[in-house]
């Protein structure tokens, strides 16, 4: 079932809220699903969350060296990081895709770094993002090593294949004007099932749009390149499907410079 199920049309919601219409972002909710055995895992050419991933042969694979432990020769123990998610623009179009580019990777660091650098979460999985184009990779990586160590399970996505979910997405009370908030507050008590919220709550794996804040309070980050308000790219959410489970039973959310792509990311545990 679509989690959007029960939620007002974007319609609708600016029908009753017409304040809210610059605030509305393109987003795409990505459904995982196990791949029954007749159909067979995703392949590199697929979008999926844990599967391979389309990889140059002849560019390294990331590992993570981060130092919160100490090995044998007294450095920090590398181990290879893992996918988490491969996403082709055919498959979810938007206005995330930077000029020249059709296919976004995300990988992580199976453990846990609680003193990572500016960029990367506390308490979390250490992200590496990549933007290519498929067409430029025309001798992939057959067999990327595995990790040699991992504190968590959850940090290891099943291979699922994907369905995407386009919607319109809408922002937190907190992120709004002032005046909006106490209006935006009674629409969400007024069309959500037991005064839940469907609005600015679009919880699960997602492309674009906005970041929930139901766990903490709001946070907004700056480019550190330019200075520019970054915005939400991607959210890798704990669910029982994929088996992650990252903060708690939260998400990894990723942002990035409107900018330029090139400037960098940021990456925050809710």
């Amino acid at each position: 079932m679509p989690r959007t199920s029960g939620r007002p049309a974007p319609g609708t919601v600016l029908a009753a809220l017409p304040e809210l219409a610059p605030y509305a972002r393109d987003a795409v909710l990505l459904h995982p699903q196990r791949p029954e055995e007749e159909h067979g895992k995703p392949d590199c050419g697929s979008s999926s969350i844990g599967g391979p991933l389309l990889w140059p042969a002849d560019e390294p694979w990331p590992v993570c060296s981060l130092p919160d432990e100490t090995g044998p020769d007294g450095e920090p123990p590398a181990t290879a990081m893992v996918p988490v998610a491969q996403i082709f623009r055919r498959d979810v179009p938007g206005p995330w895709w930077p000029d020249g580019t059709d296919l976004l990777q995300l990988l992580w660091c199976p453990n846990e770094h609680w003193d990572p650098p500016a960029d990367q979460a506390d308490g979390g999985p250490a992200v590496e993002l990549r933007w290519r184009r498929a067409a430029d990779v025309t001798n992939r990586l057959a067999a990327p090593p595995a990790p040699i160590r991992y504190d968590e399970d959850g940090y290891l996505p099943r291979a699922c294949t994907l369905t995407a979910e386009p919607v319109t997405d809408f922002p937190y009370r907190e992120e709004l004007p002032e005046e909006l908030r106490p209006r935006l507050a009674e629409l969400v008590r007024a069309t959500g099932p037991d005064g839940g919220d469907v609005i600015t709550r679009l919880a699960g794996w997602k492309l674009g749009g906005w970041p929930t804040w139901h766990l903490n309070h709001p946070a907004a980050f700056a480019c550190a390149a330019c200075g520019t308000a970054m915005t939400l790219l991607f959210t890798a959410a704990s669910d029982t499907e994929t088996g992650v489970v990252v903060g708690r039973y939260g998400d990894l959310r990723i942002f990035t410079c409107p900018a330029d792509h090139r400037h960098g990311f940021r990456a925050d545990l809710h």
